[in-house]
């Protein structure tokens, strides 16, 4: 059992050999990211990458399995609250091999809470040949040695890294209002916000989505949730993340249906994100209700038809309750002259 005092700053270490087939990728973006080059082969031969390509969260949920392998499983860990930063340097594509390198950047004692510590830790996803393909930033809560912290018993990793959704599948709910017609890059409003819709967090679906990449105890087992300091069953993070993409994509497709076909502007992939903060538990039966604000842009330098596009976002669960949020960037065709 590792606690906070096994992580000395500066030690490096690599785990894992985790394949990533298409069926992988598209049973993932089916569920929260069904753009079309994370979905479709042949849409994706059009797209701004040029080939079926890996959502970017499904590769932060694929690092998050590698991390809980490695050694989050047989460590006193309490959680995060949140992520610095994140940068998808390369795409992950179908026939990819992926491993977790990681290391100790920082160690700090909680102020607060005397029983635990915090470890800020840079990981990296690195395919086959050695390339990264995501960086990450983030610190974890440990457990200090001598604070009584027992591991709860369970085969948590007696499922594979491959998602497979429940049979009750929960959609994302379109919100009340309606849908604001599509913008270029060149139309886009700083300061402008929209409500994307809301998903429901059901039992089934936070076990399902934990125990391909995130089994952490608190989130595959009542029984341990009940114990760990969360208190009952919650949701992964990158599961409250994952849920804000399929909101987003069905804000996406819902005005796209709403002007002629092609005239919408096609979006591109993110280069990453910023301070995602995960503020509250979700708890099982929890609604969360996610919004996305334009928060600036600027023209692409090396993309001259396209543009950059930043935009803020927050989770509110039913009782009014910010549970999530982190600053985006995206790509976004320009308007054709």
């Amino acid at each position: 059992m590792l606690y906070f005092e096994d992580f000395v700053p500066g030690s490096v270490k690599e785990y894992g050999s985790l394949p990533v087939s298409q069926d992988d990728i598209l049973a993932f973006a089916r569920r929260f990211d069904a753009q079309d080059f994370h979905i479709d082969p042949e849409k994706a031969k059009a797209s701004f990458v040029g080939t079926l390509i890996g959502s970017g969260w499904h590769s932060c949920s694929l690092l998050m399995r590698l991390v809980a392998e490695a050694f989050l499983l047989d460590a006193t860990s309490m959680g995060s609250p949140g992520v610095e930063e994140v940068k998808w340097l390369r795409p992950v594509k179908p026939g990819d091999v992926l491993k977790l390198r990681w290391t100790v950047a920082e160690t700090k004692e909680s102020r607060s809470r005397p029983e635990m510590g915090l470890v800020k830790f840079r990981f990296e996803l690195l395919n086959q040949r050695g390339e990264p393909v995501v960086e990450q930033t983030n610190w974890v809560m440990f457990g200090r040695r001598g604070s009584g912290f027992e591991a709860p018993r369970g085969d948590w990793l007696k499922h594979s890294a491959s998602y497979e959704p429940p049979q009750a599948t929960v959609s994302a709910e379109p919100p009340t209002k309606p849908t604001a017609l599509p913008c270029f890059f060149d139309e886009l409003v700083i300061g402008e916000s929209h409500e994307l819709g809301s998903l429901v967090f059901t039992p089934q679906e936070i076990v399902a989505f934990a125990r391909s990449f995130d089994p952490q105890p608190f989130h595959m087992d009542e029984a341990a949730a009940k114990n760990s300091s969360f208190g009952s069953l919650c949701a992964s993070g990158w599961h409250t993340a994952a849920g804000w993409m399929a909101t987003m994509v069905s804000h996406r497709r819902r005005q796209e249906a709403a002007v002629a076909p092609a005239a919408a502007p096609r979006l591109g992939p993110s280069p990453g994100f910023k301070n995602l903060r995960w503020l509250k538990p979700v708890y099982a039966g929890d609604r969360i209700t996610y919004h996305s604000a334009v928060a600036d842009k600027r023209p692409s330098l090396s993309r001259p038809d396209w543009g950059l596009f930043f935009h803020h976002n927050t989770g509110v669960n039913q009782k009014g309750e910010t549970v999530f949020s982190f600053d985006g960037c995206v790509f976004i065709e320009r308007k054709p002259s």
